[in-house]
This record gives structure tokens, C-alpha cells and sequence, in this order.
């Protein structure tokens, strides 16, 4: 049905515009002509768990959206969160953002959002519920995965790209979750209290990014309240900055039961309603679509003269520019392709990041006999993790990707841990059985068996997508590793000093035995290749180039939350959830600059199986009026090729406020061949060496002498450069 709506569609666009009349304004302006108020507000809430209606009579079709950011999510029934059990719904899994974000390759994130968007347009989806671009402000916010990292900088300009390459299928982005949505414990009731400062500095850039350089069709209003108010209903962040402050034309779309009352929704600036009587997850109540709060009570009040009807055609207007902008151009997009399972591989090999290596990776073509030990080498990862579970048409493990690049190897495996955790989501992929009747201590005596004569060992571990880990809905308990698994990789190491370690996760999680293997791997959750493209890495024959979107600190009481008031958060006299941002700017790398705190590793931090040799940086000018370019040369000097992301940090040497000691502004991601030397370049303006000015409402770089910092991570500046502007 939805196919042939959009033929109308066509046909309703080409009648109603016309020579120079043909424009997505002038067919708004007709349509909304013709409207009559049924129409209007059929049109800005939902008749389905996943869709609104359209107009039938006027060509216009009903919309879909699709609840994945890592991949299109199969279908559910139409009242239902259930899955609707079709037999043509699976999907390719691309990896999680958060390892899109460590592959810092712009190119790359463009190439996701290009293929992701195929998949979707294939299904008929006109809107994808992505990307997250929320800051990781605490290492338990269940939804890290999810996300694109701690820095601003960073979620926002991985984040353009990949929203340009999505809506290039005519599939429009829906950016989440605006805003300060970054913890999951109480998400429907947390109040958020953070100054205003903190939140145009650190909460809202990668948002403004997304919507004004990306040029994103649809955002998603968060669940929580800020200011005590719903941010679905928040005029302030909706229409004072969003919509006005950033002149943005697009449609706000609420999370799935983030609405809560008629008027704040018709006046506080949220367009298209979803999920009202549900929790977003897995409550669900018998109800009529005509009794959500922007349907038939919002005609009463219409009607009484109570609400504004300019307010609801400003809505109309900007669900059906969405409407528009998706209509199907004869492209029905692709699905599961080759050449989207090799892209899918690249994103996985390109996000992971070594983060240690003793001279033991890359492994030599030549071993006979490899162990591979943990639980998550067999266990299926694409399923699980709430909204962002997916029907993969296929998965492959981690241990089967070891025995593809080994065929013939003696490739071992023995579990090590148990977690006792079924596979959330009906969808489970695994050839292998996981369930266990071994004691724990059976465990480890069988793995301490198996690794006798090994060349290699591989222990595949860390988080799942169970809740209370990396899951929507639940924040995780601990920074530890799950199941004792700390325990079970000492005594591993002490068998086997040269143990590999991989961590699956989408979070930073403490790593106590660091020093006590021989390498370690930050695997993420790779999707529909996870196995091919941990073998490409630990074989060589991908060179490793990822580098981390967040800081590992040591032990969480290192890190900036350090109070129940910050997180996760205090009973106020009125019985309401109040969680305070007392940390201010200091979030992630800021923080432990400031303090001066030894990571585990740093923010921007990864290895490779080559070195590169930094030269000196230098600066086009001596002061800087408007535009200033620095440029550093970067040089291979192992004997493997390989890239190396070059990153630009600004330091401000004589501000009259409070300023974090630097903050990234600029990142290349550059390949060199063995030798090779390449100039990288950057151009900041004025913006890079800004702060906002809370009493001037708006952002002022003030002059002086300003620092910029050129290195490969937070941690290791090679070079710097002092400049002043005028």
C-alpha cells in the first residue's frame, strides 16, 4: 500500500507544482490549502507503532519510521511491540556508532549512512531513528553503544556525513536524543539541572552539527525534562534554540511516549507524536490512536479556541516537508548486498583500536594451534540492546572468523565464563549453543587445560546487550567486567603471559589486568561481519587505526562523577528525580586534563602495527583576523602501511573565564605508505577558539594568545604552535 501512495504521491507533486511554482514550499503551501482539520491532525501523530497516516485522498502516504541506527530493525505488529514474525525482514548490521566514531574517518561515516540508507529505502522506511549523538557523561549510561563518544567536536562531525550519505536514499535522519539525554536509570522521570554555559558548550554542538551542517529533516526529543518541564514539551530547547535559534525547517518527532499533555505539546514546539501510553520499551496499553494528546484533544481545544491553529499548521507544514523530501523517486534502495557486507567489515577493522601490544600482534600466518576462550566469541550481539536490536541475515562470530583466517589451524575453544544470560530478542543467529551446565570453576580448569601448546591465546570478553550493560532502559551496576570475568583472565595471563585480550562493549569498562597480558583490543559490537573483522585485525591483515571517542579511566571514582546528586540523581521536597551537571564542562578528557589523572587510556588514543613520526607544526600567520591554517608533516617510519588519525587540540592562554586546558577542534585521518611523508592541514575560524558568553547569549572568542596542539591523542602532543587573535 505504502509503494503505491507514493506513486500518487508523484503524480499529487506534479500537478500541484508547476515551472518555477515547483518547489517543496509552493507544494506545502497548496497541500496545506486543502486540508481540512481532520487531515491536519491525522497527519502529526501516529496510527501505528511505527507510522502516521497520510492523506489519502491528496496522494500524500502514510510515513514510516524504522528504530535503528545500526540497521534497519525487522518489522513489529501494528498495535504491537512484538515482532511481526515476516520471513523478508532481516537486515545487514553495521556496526555500533560508538565504533563508527572510533574509525575518526568522515569518508567512512558517509559510506555508512549511504548503505544504511539503501537497506531502509529497500524497506520502505521514510525516516531512520538515528544517529544518537548524546555525550558519554558517565561510563554506565546504558546507551553508550548507542552514541558517538564524549566530545561534541567529535559526535558532531562523524555524524554530518553520515546523516548527507543516509538522506542522499531519501531517507531522513531523525536525530536523537535531543537533549541531555545521557543516562538511561529514570530516563521517563529524571530532571536534568545543568547551566546554560555547559549545555551550549558540550550537550548541544553535536545536535546544532547535525541539523545545520548535516541539514538532518527530523530530530528526536528526548524523554527526560530539563528545566522541570518534558523536553518534548520544552519551547525553550525546541523552538527558542532549535527552531529559531538555528533556523531549522525540520519535523521533531517525540520518543515513543514522551508526550504527556495536550497544551505543552501543541505550544512548547514538538511536531509528530509517537508511542503515547507506552514507556518506549516494553509497557503497552489497549488504546485508540485518536486519543493521543495532538489528536482528538487537541481538536477540542482547537475548536474552543484554546490553542492556536497557526501552531498546528507550523506543524503540518514541517510534517509534510518530511513527507516531501521522502517521497519515493523510483529508487527502491538494496538490501543485503556484497558490497554492504564489505562495508559493513571496513567500519568494524577501521573502528577497532589496539590498545596495547606487546610485539605479539599482528599473528603469524604459521600458527598451528590457536585458543580461543570467552563467552562473547560465540555469543550473538546484533539481538539485544532494546530499541537497537536487530534480524541479521547473518552473524559471524568472532570465533569463526579466527577459524576462517586459520582454516588449517587447530582453532580451540572453550567458554572460560558463564554469564547465565539468555540472548535477548527472538532473533538468535549462533551456530554454537549457549547454554552451560559447567560449574564456574569447571570453567576455567577446562580453559587452563586447552591452552596448553597453544601458539595464541584469544580471550574474547566484556559487556552484552542484556540490560544493565550496554541496553537500552537500564544503566549497568558497575565499571567492572560482568560474570568475574576479572578473576578468569588473571589466572589465564598467568598461564599465558602473552594473552589477547578483546573486550566486546560499547562503554568503557576498568581493564585491572591490563599489565598483565600481552595485547589488548577494543572490539565494540560489530554487527553482521564481527568475526571477519577482528581477524583482519589480529592477523594484519587490516593495520589497526582506530582511536577512542572516550576516556577509559582507571576506576570510576576517578572520573567526574563523584556524587549522588550528579548521577544517578536526588529526591527534590516535591518528590521529583533531580540529577545536577555540577561538573560543568569537565567532561570526559576535560576532566582528567584539569586534574591531572592517569587513564587507562585517553581520549583519542589507539595504536598500529606502524609508527608515525610527527614533524613541527606551523601556522600561516603569527595572528589570526578570520581564518588561520595549521599545517604539521606526518611520516611513516615502520615497515607497514597503515593511517594515522592527526588530532587538533586549542588551548586558550589568557581567557577572563573558566576554560577546559584544551579542546579538540580539527582531525585528519591520513594513510601513509612505509616512508611516506603527507602535510596535514587545518583551517579553524573563530568558532574553534570561542567559549558562550552566558550574559551576551551568544559566543565570543576574545583576544589574545591562543595554543594549538597537534597530536595522536589527548595524552600525546607531538608539536604546538602559539598564535594570537586580533
Amino acid at each position: 500500500m505504502r509503494f503505491r501512495y507514493n506513486a500518487l504521491l508523484l503524480s499529487c507533486l506534479l500537478i500541484i507544482g508547476c515551472k518555477e511554482k515547483n518547489s517543496i514550499e509552493y507544494r506545502i503551501d497548496e497541500t496545506l490549502r486543502q486540508l481540512t482539520l481532520d487531515e491536519k491532525i491525522a497527519l502529526i501523530h501516529a496510527q501505528s507503532k511505527f507510522s502516521s497516516k497520510g492523506v489519502p485522498r491528496l496522494g500524500i502516504p502514510e510515513l514510516w519510521c524504522d528504530d535503528g541506527p545500526h540497521g534497519v530493525r525487522p518489522e513489529t505488529l501494528w498495535d504491537e511491540w512484538d515482532t511481526a514474525s515476516w520471513t523478508n525482514d532481516s537486515c545487514t548490521a553495521f556496526p555500533s556508532l560508538t565504533c563508527l566514531a572510533a574509525s575518526w574517518d568522515r569518508s567512512l561515516a558517509e559510506e555508512y549512512g549511504k548503505n544504511l540508507g539503501e537497506e531502509a529505502r529497500y524497506r520502505g522506511k521514510n525516516v531512520l531513528l538515528g544517529p544518537g549523538v548524546n555525550i558519554c557523561r558517565t561510563p554506565l549510561c546504558g546507551r553508550n553503544f548507542e552514541y558517538m563518544g564524549e566530545d561534541p567536536y567529535l559526535s558532531g562531525q562523524m555524524s554530518v556525513p553520515y546523516i548527507k550519505g543516509l538522506q542522499s536514499n531519501k531517507v531522513a535522519a531523525c536525530v536523537k536524543h535531543y537533549a541531555l539525554n545521557n543516562q538511561e536509570y529514570e530516563r521517563l522521570q529524571v530532571n536534568v539541572n545543568v547551566d546554560e554555559r555547559t549545555l551550549q558548550e558540550i550537550y548541544l554542538p553535536a545536535f546544532r552539527m547535525a541539523v545545520q551542517d548535516g541539514g538532518a529533516w527530523s530530530l528526536m526529543s528526548s524523554y527526560n525534562k530539563f528545566q522541570n518541564e518534558w523536553v518534548s514539551h520544552n519551547s525553550y530547547l525546541l523552538k527558542d534554540i532549535l527552531k529559531d535559534g538555528w533556523n531549522w525547517d525540520g519535523a521533531v518527532i517525540s520518543d515513543w511516549g514522551a508526550v504527556h499533555d495536550t497544551d505543552g505539546a501543541a505550544n512548547g514546539g514538538l511536531d509528530l507524536e509517537f508511542g503515547s501510553h507506552t514507556n518506549g520499551v516494553d509497557q503497552n496499553v489497549a488504546n485508540a490512536y485518536d486519543s493521543y494528546y495532538m489528536a482528538q484533544p487537541y481538536k477540542e481545544k482547537l475548536k474552543e479556541g484554546t490553542l492556536s491553529e497557526s501552531e498546528l499548521d507550523d506543524k503540518v507544514r514541517r510534517v509534510l516537508r518530511l513527507h516531501f523530501r521522502t517521497a519515493s523517486d523510483g529508487y527502491f534502495g538494496k538490501m543485503c548486498t556484497d558490497e554492504h557486507y564489505e562495508v559493513c567489515r571496513k567500519i568494524g577493522a577501521e573502528g577497532i583500536v589496539l590498545l596495547k601490544n606487546a610485539g605479539i600482534l599482528p599473528m603469524k600466518k604459521e600458527a598451528r594451534k590457536i585458543v580461543v576462550l570467552g563467552e562473547n566469541a560465540i555469543r550473538p550481539m546484533v539481538v539485544g540492546g532494546s530499541s537497537s536490536s536487530l534480524k541479521a541475515q547473518h552473524e559471524i562470530s568472532p570465533l569463526e572468523g579466527i577459524r576462517r583466517a586459520y582454516p588449517d589451524a587447530e582453532v580451540v575453544y572453550e567458554r572460560a565464563y558463564y554469564s547465565g544470560e539468555p540472548t535477548p530478542g527472538k532473533y538468535n543467529y549462533s551456530q554454537y549453543d549457549i547454554t552451560e551446565t559447567r560449574s564456574a570453576e569447571k570453567l576455567i580448569e577446562d580453559a587452563l587445560a586447552a591452552v596448553e601448546n597453544a601458539d595464541y591465546v584469544i580471550f574474547i570478553g566484556g559487556l552484552n546487550k542484556n540490560k544493565k550493560q550496554d541496553c537500552e532502559g537500564k544503566d549497568r551496576l558497575s565499571y567492572d567486567l560482568p560474570y568475574n570475568q576479572n578473576e578468569v583472565i588473571e589466572n589465564i595471563a598467568e598461564r599465558c603471559p602473552d594473552l589477547i585480550y578483546v573486550n566486546i562493549s560499547g562503554s568503557p569498562v576498568a581493564m585491572p589486568f591490563r599489565d598483565k597480558v600481552g595485547a589488548i583490543l577494543q572490539g565494540w559490537y560489530l554487527g553482521s561481519e564481527t568475526g571477519n573483522a577482528i581477524a583482519d585485525v589480529l592477523t594484519g591483515k587490516v593495520n589497526p587505526s582506530g582511536k577512542l571517542p572516550f576516556t577509559f579511566p582507571s576506576k570510576l571514582e576517578d572520573g567526574p562523577i563523584r556524587t549522588e546528586r550528579q548521577y544517578p540523581g536526588v529526591t527534590d521536597g516535591q518528590g521529583r528525580l533531580q540529577v545536577y551537571y555540577d561538573e560543568g564542562l569537565y567532561v570526559g578528557y576535560r576532566w582528567y586534563d584539569k586534574h591531572n589523572i592517569t587513564t587507562l587510556f585517553p581520549f583519542g588514543y589507539g595504536m598500529s602495527y606502524t609508527t608515525f613520526e610527527y614533524g613541527e607544526a606551523k601556522a600561516s600567520s603569527h595572528t589570526m583576523k578570520d581564518r588561520l591554517t595549521i599545517s604539521i608533516p606526518v611520516k611513516n617510519t615502520g615497515k607497514s602501511a597503515g593511517a594515522e588519525v592527526v588530532q587538533l587540540y586549542i588551548h586558550d592562554q589568557e581567557s577572563t573565564v573558566d576554560r577546559p586546558e584544551k579542546e579538540l577542534k580539527g582531525f585528519e585521518k591520513i594513510w601513509l605508505e612505509p616512508g611516506e611523508t603527507k602535510t596535514v592541514t587545518f583551517t579553524i575560524g573563530k568558532d574553534a577558539l570561542s567559549f558562550y558568553d552566558v550574559e551576551k547569549h551568544g559566543w565570543v572568542a576574545e583576544k589574545g594568545a591562543f595554543t594549538a596542539l597537534v597530536g595522536a591523542s589527548s595524552t600525546d602532543i607531538r608539536s604546538s604552535i602559539t598564535f594570537d587573535l586580533k
